[in-house]
């Protein structure tokens, strides 16, 4: 029989909530749309990623900032630019096969 963790151990507790704040990010078609752009492209600028989906960049950052919370995203800033990229090895946790292919058809 599997050693079952107690859900009131605060370790669980504390993996819950992070995959709660993942899911959540998730959980809007406009940072779904982004994450869908950013890994069609190794990485974009934030001023490019503002124009492909047409929004002002003070709405994007704050998608982006939720993107970057969950850790479903990179930054990397050059310059007094930011450019973004996926955290593929989050995504690829969090993804199912069915949602893989929408982000990564190649591989389906």
């Amino acid at each position: 029989m599997e050693h079952i963790i107690p859900l009131n151990d605060e370790s669980v507790e504390k993996v819950f909530e992070e995959y709660e704040g993942k899911f959540k990010a998730l959980a809007d078609q406009k940072r779904l749309q982004i994450l869908n752009l950013l890994c069609q492209q190794d990485s974009i600028c934030v001023c490019d990623l503002s124009t492909l989906i047409d929004m002002p960049q003070s709405k994007l950052s704050y998608h982006l900032k939720i993107l970057l919370d969950a850790n479903l995203i990179i930054k990397e800033t050059r310059g007094t630019w930011s450019y973004y990229q996926i955290n593929n090895d989050e995504i690829n946790q969090l993804l199912s096969p069915s949602l893989c292919c929408l982000f990564r058809p190649s591989c389906c």
